[in-house]
């Protein structure tokens, strides 16, 4: 019999998506189905999900779960490509509008506690023997903190009980409450140890999850050695050390079939490895679409990211007047920390025609920015995976990455020995500097002014293979080492 494994996540695309585990969520699944998995995603029935499913059908109904824990339902669905939904409906705790973490005021609901971890009982349920469904999973696959309290919950479950993986996407975000906040959430009271759920006096889901869950994992093998260490672990080094035999990085892979500039819907012209010139004349069409002044002499650098001080954008300001000067233009797309907003609002202000900035996300313009940009700019302070320069790789948009996490994994900085053995797909610094950050986009556009240089560099990274394949084989790994 196929193993049966839950994937549980606070976010799936297109419907829900407010970064990178939202795209994570859709093509693993997909993957994972491809591989003989037999799959269920649990995910909360948000309203963008109740829109698209009107017909999910009841298949449980969902009381007496503990402390606060309102009753719900549980809805089947099944998504286009073929991959099962179990939709967690509770119109009081999900139909909200708007992000999924944050009321209008930008700020954390204040029953998130119950919200998600609502999301973590349920999760639970479905790998117990309390479940009702004639499919109880094997193994609980749970994501980030918002279902970090699935593992903490199976180990107080008094009945037989699934194996547990959690999967940390960014440890920068830990779900962290009050104590009164274990009472509400049905936990017992000796779960309130520091060998339990209990962290620095409070309750952090995320912790919950490191200390309980019978696997961990993160998404790129050098941010789980990151994440080790006193900087990287964020308060979590210690428990993350202890528990280091059953941790693993696994690299992200992409959807290849939506991020394919062969066929991607998005964008004006389709091009390949082999047909990289037609790459041009979606250059031209983002120019017109931007207002940016029409100049095949200049590259043009891309960002489509949320606009946050981890993501290192920060280091962009004190640059823009050098980068007008090289010359450059700049494309950015994302939102995020207000004052950034407003400073990359302003480069674009005072450097019309050679810089825009459209604040906001738009699924068409990201794809648009992938094909028409030269050059892609990830300057992150920290990446636990990262995406977008993979996507940027397979659009032949080399990427300016700072050396962390996946973007170590992923992109190999091009300099005389690996532009020589042929390696080189991209741009790499150390420092969390914008001199350093500078340098880095003058090395990049001396290398772009060469042709044929830059070709063989577009080569390399278009023809990389970063599918979900392998890393599907190595969590089908890490799922049978737990069943045995």
């Amino acid at each position: 019999m196929a193993l049966r494994v839950l994937f549980a996540t606070p976010e799936i695309a297109p419907w829900v998506k407010t970064g990178g585990l939202g795209d994570v969520a859709a093509s693993f699944a997909l993957a994972l189905r491809d591989e003989g998995v037999d799959l269920r995603v649990l995910v909360p029935c948000y309203p963008a999900l109740q829109k698209n499913f009107p017909d999910a059908h009841v298949v449980a109904k969902l009381k007496n779960l503990g402390g606060e824990l309102p009753d719900s339902v549980l809805r089947a669905a099944t998504t286009a490509a073929g991959v099962p939904l179990l939709l967690l409906d509770n119109a009081a705790c999900y139909q909200r509008p708007g992000n999924p973490y944050l009321g209008p005021d930008d700020r954390d609901w204040a029953d998130n506690d119950i919200r998600f971890g609502l999301l973590g009982r349920v999760a639970a349920w479905l790998g117990s023997d309390a479940c009702t469904l004639d499919w109880r999973c094997d193994i609980v696959h749970c994501n980030d903190w918002q279902a970090g309290l699935a593992p903490a919950y199976l180990h107080y479950l008094p009945q037989r009980r699934a194996r547990s993986v959690i999967t940390v996407h960014n440890l920068a975000f830990q779900g962290i409450f009050e104590k009164q906040a274990l009472a509400r959430l049905g936990l017992p009271d000796h779960a309130w140890h520091i060998n339990g759920v209990e962290y620095y006096g409070r309750l952090s889901f995320l912790k919950a999850g490191l200390q309980h869950a019978d696997a961990i994992t993160t998404v790129s093998p050098s941010y789980a050695r990151e994440i080790q260490t006193e900087e990287g672990g964020m308060g979590l080094g210690g428990l993350l050390r202890r528990r280091a035999d059953s941790l693993v990085g696994i690299l992200n892979g992409i959807d290849t079939r939506f991020w394919n500039p062969a066929s991607d819907a998005f964008i004006d012209v389709h091009y390949d490895s082999e047909r990289i010139e037609a790459k041009a004349a979606n250059k031209l069409a983002l120019h017109r679409e931007l207002g940016l002044n029409t100049r095949d002499d200049v590259p043009l650098l891309g960002v489509v990211s949320r606009l946050t001080r981890q993501k290192g954008l920060d280091l962009l300001p004190p640059i823009a007047d050098a980068l007008a000067k090289i010359p450059v233009q700049l494309a950015i797309l994302g939102n995020g920390e207000p004052v950034l907003e407003q400073q990359l609002v302003k480069l674009a202000q005072c450097h019309p025609g050679m810089f825009a900035t459209t604040i906001g996300f738009d699924e068409r313009m990201a794809h648009r920015i992938e094909a028409g940009a030269d050059i892609f700019l990830m300057p992150s302070r920290f990446e636990p995976c990262g995406l977008n320069q993979m996507y940027s790789l397979r659009y032949g948009t080399p990427p300016i990455v700072r050396a962390t996490g996946g973007l170590a994994d992923t992109v190999v900085d091009c300099n005389a020995a690996t532009a020589r053995d042929g390696s080189a797909n991209g741009f790499v610094f150390k420092e969390v500097s914008s001199v350093q950050f500078l340098a880095t986009v003058r090395r990049a556009v001396n290398a772009w002014r060469n042709p044929a240089m830059w070709q063989r560099l577009q080569r390399q990274g278009m023809t990389a293979d970063f599918s979900w394949q392998k890393s599907v084989r190595n969590y089908a790994d890490v799922y049978e080492e737990l069943m045995r």
